[in-house]
């Protein structure tokens, strides 16, 4: 009988070994000099990418400041919506601005979630319009299996990712932005009097490591992707589904320590991203994604999570329970293939009963500065319903057809822009309210 009951707790031992496996544990190493894979484990299973989604919305944002569509100084407005987020925060309060260095720092070092939120409402007009757009530069990217639907990271049973893609995005960043890069290496800032520390502990105890983020959820267990150099070489390490941040931690060290010896020392100062397989040199998209129709045709999950837990058998943070099972994807995502174009979003009527945020033109002009400063002129006249809205401008069509869309976006509903219209009209301006 005692033999028995052994044999038992091994069993049960090993079977919860096994499920703790499945419940989203993954990493990757390449040598970011030839896209060569030194090390993999279900790297291509998709999992939930956390706070690693913020390096997909502060991509953007990059884009917007080389665009013009940003400053470094320019000053956004802080919504209820993104003030509300959850910790971890900078502490935003709605109403009041936070300028774009502020937020990019604030998500890098702090993860933010409230700054997160500001910087997609700002540029997608609603954290849903943003994660279109996030999704479809994922696709540009080579992000095949990834679906974004909020800045920040924060739960949500279809935003998925894997480790693949997430060093795809690691390699797009340093190749795309080197010098907004090396933001990702400051260890802490100063906001607005009050010191930051960042939790990204290995880069205050690995030597050579540059970059770049972590990130945590209940359902995600602990990520990090990290980018270390030594000499000539350089390693993309992503490791998620962490049991402890700790335990991740060390194992990304482990990682790094075991296959940087492998890694290429020769090569150009480009990085080469695993893509699907195959590798290819990464480069500055083409297309930009202002924004993402709603109907763009973007893959998404069709089961999330169970909500089933299962605590891990290794040490854990007191409480702390894994899910069981990955998400699933539908059969067409593991095929879906970037498509050649992102289209921008399309023109919408004011009758249109589309929910969600919404967003005011007033005009499509020849270039983007005569539309910012009839944005400007707008919202200075206007005054009122404008006042906590934020001016953008979209680029659309190409050659001699290019125009620049000027757009009042953050309108939490439809009387909300209607209201906008009617004062503008009241100063002459044309408008049109829409779904954002």
């Amino acid at each position: 009988m005692k033999k028995f009951w052994v044999a038992l707790s091994a069993a049960v031992v090993l079977a919860n070994s096994s499920i703790a496996a499945y419940a989203g544990s993954a990493y990757f190493i390449m040598d970011a000099k030839n896209g060569k894979v030194l090390a993999s484990e279900s790297a291509d299973t998709l999992n939930h990418p956390a706070s690693l989604t913020k390096m997909m919305t502060l991509y953007l944002a990059f884009e917007a400041l080389h665009r013009g569509k940003l400053g470094w100084n320019s000053e956004l407005r802080v919504s209820s919506n993104a003030a509300g987020k959850s910790p971890t925060k900078l502490g935003l309060r709605p109403g009041s601005t936070v300028s774009v260095r502020e937020a990019v720092n604030g998500m890098i070092i702090k993860s933010a979630n409230d700054a997160a939120t500001v910087v997609a409402e700002a540029l997608g007009g609603s954290e849903s319009g943003f994660g279109r757009m996030m999704t479809a530069k994922a696709r540009q990217l080579g992000m095949s299996r990834t679906t974004f639907v909020n800045p920040s990271g924060l739960p949500d049973p279809r935003q998925i990712t894997t480790a693949r893609d997430m060093s795809t995005l690691a390699v797009a960043l340093m190749n795309d932005y080197p010098t907004e890069y090396r933001l990702f290496s400051q260890t802490g800032f100063v906001y607005r009097g009050r010191p930051v520390r960042g939790h990204n502990n290995l880069m205050y105890r690995y030597k050579g490591m540059d970059g770049i983020k972590t990130g945590y959820t209940n359902a995600s267990g602990f990520n990090i992707v990290s980018s270390v150099r030594d000499g000539n070489r350089r390693l993309i390490g992503v490791v998620l589904g962490g049991a402890t941040a700790r335990a991740r931690d060390d194992r990304m060290a482990g990682l790094l320590n075991r296959y940087m010896s492998q890694a290429s020392s020769g090569g150009s100062s480009r990085m080469v991203a695993s893509i699907g397989g195959r590798s290819s040199i990464s480069r500055t998209p083409e297309v930009e994604v202002a924004s993402a129709s709603p109907d763009l045709d973007i893959p998404v999950p069709v089961a999330p999570r169970h909500t089933a837990t299962i605590s891990r058998t290794v040490p854990t943070d007191p409480g702390f329970a894994v899910p069981v099972d990955r998400p699933q994807p539908m059969p067409v995502m593991a095929s879906a293939a970037p498509p050649a174009a992102i289209p921008s979003a399309p023109e919408i009527s004011a009758s249109s009963e589309s929910s969600g945020a919404w967003q005011v033109q007033i005009a499509a002009t020849p270039s983007a500065a005569e539309a910012k400063e009839l944005l400007a002129k707008a919202q200075a006249k206007t005054g009122g319903p404008l006042l906590n809205a934020f001016a953008y401008t979209e680029e659309a069509g190409k050659g001699k057809k290019k125009v620049y869309r000027a757009r009042f976006v953050g309108f939490d509903s439809r009387a909300a822009a209607d209201n906008a219209c009617s004062a503008l009209k009241k100063h002459d301006y044309k408008c049109t309210a829409m779904p954002g």
